[in-house]
């Protein structure tokens, strides 16, 4: 009677048979930009119309809660995603670049509505500024006068595509 001896077995396989498909492998990049694109601690500066919709975003209508942004941060230092939302008058333009300032890196600014994006219907005033990019980068435009809640949430997941991706 011959016994038939088992198969060699080498120590890659089997350690592939024990783990199977439940290790994943990344770099330490992608999965930084991950837990970042998870985890925005909004800033929000509101002027005029605009804020109202961003509130409105924060009801139990539309629940901003869904996609993780409901705790609007009240301290720059603690923020790390500017929301413009309205106009910036020339009056509070040092005060919002002061905020934009104070804020950790890295940082993201979303520009809502019509006139945080180019000044909207008071761009021919005397007071408006043109738009958020003459002060700082704008990394999203959400266009609209003012823009709906789903446009906010559109903006939003946006720039959570963007930063998981490394493009910031």
């Amino acid at each position: 009677m011959v016994l038939a001896s088992p198969p060699a077995d080498d120590g890659a396989s089997a350690l592939q048979r024990m783990l199977g498909d439940n290790v994943i492998t990344t770099t330490l990049e992608k999965m930084w930009n991950w837990a970042r694109s998870w985890s925005f601690w909004p800033l929000s500066y509101g002027c005029n119309c605009c804020p109202i919709e961003m509130m409105a975003a924060g009801g139990a209508r539309f629940d901003i809660a869904r996609f993780g942004y409901e705790v609007f941060r009240a301290v720059p230092r603690q923020a790390d995603l500017l929301v413009v939302a309205g106009p910036i008058t020339l009056k509070m333009a040092p005060v919002v670049k002061r905020v934009y300032e104070q804020m950790p890196s890295p940082k993201w600014v979303l520009a809502m509505g019509n006139c945080a994006t180019s000044g909207g219907p008071f761009r021919d005033g005397y007071s408006i500024l043109p738009g958020a990019d003459s002060l700082f980068k704008v990394d999203i435009y959400v266009p609209g006068c003012p823009p709906r809640p789903e446009a906010l949430f559109h903006g939003l997941l946006e720039l959570k595509r963007r930063v998981e991706r490394g493009e910031y």
